[in-house]
C-alpha cells in the first residue's frame, strides 16, 4: 500500500509539475507554446476524418443522417403572413374556410413549436464524436467506433483532470477552451467603458468568464441554489454584483434603483446583463425584457456565438444542474466561441424601452448570425399569456375591418 500511494503522489507531482511549467507559467507570463493551436488543429482534422468516414460508410444518401440545422425541425413550415394567406382564399367577405389558417398553425404549434425547441441543444450538420450531439448516428465502422473510444479516453482521463486542476489553480480562460474575438472593424475598441451597460445573448453561465478574459465587469442576474449560488455569494465579496429574486417585484424595484446608481457612477465597473433571462440554445435571440434599457446610459452590445463543432455551451437548466453541466462542459472537446464587441448604443428621442430592446437584441442577432425571435425566454417554465393569443385575435379583427368584411358580415345578418 505503501508502494502504490508513493507511485500515485509521484504521478500527481509529476503532472501538477508540467500543469504548471507548460500552462500557469506561460499564462501568466503572457507567452505562447502553441500547445493549444497544435490540440486544435489535431482536433479539427480527426472531425474532418470523422465526417468523411461517416459519408463513405452511408451507402445510400440518407438526408436524416447529415441534416443541417436549418432542416431540424419535424415538419416544414409555410411562413406566409396571415393576411396574404387568407388572401388567396377570397377577396373581401369573411368565409369560413379562414379557420383552417388557424387551425393549421394550432397543429403546427403541437408537433413543433418554434420556441420549445430552442431550450433544447442544436443539432449538428456532422457528428463530432460526442455521443449527445445528434440522435441520428448510429454504427458506421470499427475503425470510427475505436476512433470514438479513444476520444472518450482521452476527455474524461486527460482533459477533465487538466481542467479540474486548472480549475483549483484558478485559470478559467484555460478551462473553458478558446476565446476568439470576431474581427468586427475597432472590435476592440468597442469594450465597455465604465458608467455603462453591457447587453449580450444568454447561452451559457460561462458567457460572462468568457467575456471577464477581456475585462471586468459588475454582473446582475437571478439568484440560484446548489453550487451556483455558491459561486454567487463567493464573488459578491470581490466586487458589488447584483443577485434579485424575480418573483419578488419589491426586489425588483430595489434592483432598478440600484443600478440607476450604479450606472450614475462613472467611476464603476460596467454592469453585465443578459436581458433575456434564460439561456437559449446559441441558435436565437429572444425577447429582450425592457427594464435594462429603462435605466438610461449607454449600452454597449455584445454578440456571443458559440462553434458546436467543438462542444455543447447551452445549460439546459431544466434538465441538468450546475455539477451535471460543468461535467459535460469538461468533457468536451474545446469551448470555442466567437465575441463581437459592437458600437455603443443610446436611446433616441421619442424611443421608449420595448423598441430600444428590440433595436439592441436585433444588432445582436444580425451579427452573431443568430434567429430573431418576439417570444419569451420565461417560456421555458412559464405558459403562454394570454396578450399573445388576443394578439393574433386583433390582427385578424383589423384585417377584416380593412377589407370591409364587417360591415358586409353585419349587414348580411341585418338583411336575413
Amino acid at each position: 500500500m505503501e508502494d502504490v500511494g508513493s507511485a500515485v503522489a509521484w504521478v500527481g507531482a509529476v503532472w501538477l509539475a508540467l500543469v504548471l511549467a507548460l500552462i500557469v507559467l506561460p499564462s501568466a507570463l503572457g507567452v505562447s507554446l502553441g500547445i493549444s493551436e497544435a490540440y486544435m488543429w489535431v482536433l479539427v482534422k480527426t472531425l474532418e476524418w470523422a465526417t468523411i468516414r461517416i459519408e463513405k460508410g452511408v451507402k445510400k444518401p440518407q438526408p436524416q443522417m447529415l441534416k443541417s440545422p436549418a432542416a431540424n425541425g419535424i415538419i416544414e413550415r409555410d411562413e406566409t403572413p396571415m393576411e396574404k394567406e387568407i388572401a388567396h382564399l377570397h377577396r373581401v367577405d369573411f368565409e369560413f374556410s379562414d379557420i383552417f389558417y388557424f387551425c393549421r398553425k394550432g397543429f403546427e404549434a403541437i408537433v413543433e413549436d418554434e420556441v420549445t425547441q430552442r431550450f433544447s441543444s442544436e443539432e449538428l450538420v456532422s457528428w463530432n464524436l460526442l455521443t449527445r450531439t445528434n440522435v441520428n448516428f448510429h454504427y458506421i465502422s470499427l475503425r470510427l467506433t475505436v476512433v470514438w473510444v479513444i476520444g472518450v479516453i482521452v476527455r474524461y482521463c486527460f482533459l477533465l483532470p487538466l481542467r479540474v486542476t486548472l480549475a483549483a489553480i484558478g485559470i478559467t480562460s484555460m478551462i473553458v477552451g478558446t476565446t476568439m474575438v470576431g474581427q468586427l472593424p475597432n472590435s476592440r475598441e468597442n469594450k465597455p467603458q465604465k458608467g455603462g451597460i453591457c447587453v449580450a445573448n444568454h447561452t451559457s453561465p460561462i458567457d460572462a468568464i468568457i467575456l471577464t478574459n477581456d475585462g471586468c465587469y459588475a454582473m446582475v442576474g437571478q439568484v440560484h441554489g446548489g453550487l451556483m449560488g455558491v459561486i454567487q455569494r463567493a464573488t459578491v465579496k470581490a466586487c458589488p454584483h447584483v443577485w434579485f429574486e424575480r418573483s419578488e417585484i419589491k426586489d425588483r424595484h430595489l434592483v432598478t434603483k440600484r443600478l440607476r446608481e450604479h450606472v450614475a457612477d462613472k467611476s464603476k465597473l460596467p454592469i453585465l446583463i443578459f436581458p433575456e433571462g434564460t439561456c437559449i440554445n446559441n441558435t436565437s435571440v429572444m425577447m429582450f425584457k425592457k427594464g435594462s434599457f429603462e435605466i438610461g446610459g449607454t449600452i454597449y452590445p455584445v454578440a456571443i456565438k458559440y462553434d458546436p463543432q467543438f462542444g455543447d455551451a447551452f445549460w439546459n437548466s431544466s434538465k441538468y444542474n450546475i455539477v451535471s453541466y460543468l461535467l459535460r462542459l469538461m468533457t468536451s472537446w474545446a469551448i470555442v466561441c466567437n465575441v463581437w464587441y459592437m458600437p455603443p448604443m443610446v436611446r433616441k428621442e421619442g424611443e421608449d424601452a420595448v423598441q430600444f430592446a428590440n433595436r439592441v437584441k436585433s444588432a445582436i442577432a444580425r451579427q452573431g448570425g443568430l434567429t430573431e425571435l418576439p417570444w419569451d425566454g420565461g417560456l421555458k417554465r412559464a405558459k403562454v399569456k394570454d396578450t399573445f393569443r388576443e394578439e393574433q385575435q386583433k390582427n385578424y379583427s383589423k384585417m377584416l375591418v380593412r377589407n370591409g368584411s364587417i360591415g358586409s358580415l353585419s349587414t348580411g345578418t341585418e338583411s336575413d
